[in-house]
């Protein structure tokens, strides 16, 4: 539905028939809906947009210069949809460029559609399932603003394995190009349709269906544990996720620069919390 004003009412109205309906036993459910989302409103400096205070945004002009996908593209991405947002805080300009930039990784990918993807990267190829899957589930929870982030996160992931990584040639980088493709189709259509083309695809991206995830690729194989030593990060050591208190205890005391850092000194206590922090305190030194 729409934003607060429209609630009122359209919602009033709809639960009124709906009712009435129900009275007269045409219908066998008293509400009109099972999921209710009302859309925030596009203000201008903290203002309603209005005729009469001449605080108008022009969209015709905007579409014009910057084109529908990224006129909807910067909206999308100014925050949830249930939001207020003011016009200062959306940038068609910026979501532009970012569109080129993705356009642009389209047609640098030198593979051949319906490569194998599993010989691909590993490292690109657990960075475009992880966007994947979050941008699935912040889609499903009308977080799409979240699904768009994922998406630049991911173009700069596969931006980077082109220029100074694998290569354009890598398998991986289609896969992260194909799939940037899929999920820039829920807000910019027609970028998307181009992208899909240049990846050599045909039909429509429309038909393409959201990309299936390998499971593998979303299990975490090591996460980084920071180590302190007197309230000052000594190291930071990676570590299995399931590590142990005690295991994690001995690998952080062992660490050269940790030994460095305590240089003889009494411990007085060190707090684990695995697999993200080892904290250790020290006994201050005699004055």
């Amino acid at each position: 539905m729409g934003g607060v004003t429209h609630a009122i009412l359209h919602l009033l109205y709809s639960r009124f028939f709906t009712k009435v309906m129900h009275d007269m036993g045409l219908i066998d459910f008293t509400e009109p809906f099972t999921r209710l989302l009302n859309q925030g409103m596009v203000q201008m400096d903290g203002s309603a947009m209005s005729k009469s205070r001449g605080n108008l945004v022009r969209l015709s002009g905007e579409l014009a210069k910057h084109g529908v996908d990224s006129v909807r593209l910067a909206m999308v991405f100014a925050g949830p949809p249930e939001d207020d947002i003011d016009w200062a805080d959306v940038s068609p300009a910026g979501a532009r460029k970012f569109l080129a930039r993705a356009w642009r990784l389209s047609g640098d990918v030198t593979s051949e559609p319906g490569v194998d993807i599993t010989a691909g990267d590993l490292a690109l190829r657990r960075v475009t399932a992880h966007a994947l899957t979050d941008a699935s589930v912040a889609v499903e929870s009308f977080r799409f603003n979240v699904a768009v982030a994922r998406t630049m996160e991911l173009v700069n992931a596969a931006r980077k394995a082109v220029d100074s990584g694998v290569g354009p040639a890598d398998p991986a980088v289609r896969e992260a190009a194909e799939a940037v493709t899929i999920m820039l189709s829920l807000v910019a259509p027609y970028t998307s349709e181009d992208m899909w083309a240049r990846l050599g695809h045909q039909p429509s991206v429309a038909l393409a269906g959201w990309p299936e995830v390998d499971p593998s690729l979303l299990v975490v194989d090591s996460v980084t544990c920071v180590v302190q030593v007197g309230g000052k990060v000594r190291d930071r050591l990676e570590v299995s996720p399931d590590i142990s208190e005690d295991a994690l205890r001995e690998l952080a005391l062992a660490s050269p620069t940790v030994q460095a850092a305590i240089e003889g000194r009494e411990l007085r206590t060190v707090v684990v919390r695995p697999p993200k922090l080892v904290n250790i305190v020290l006994v201050p030194p005699v004055a």
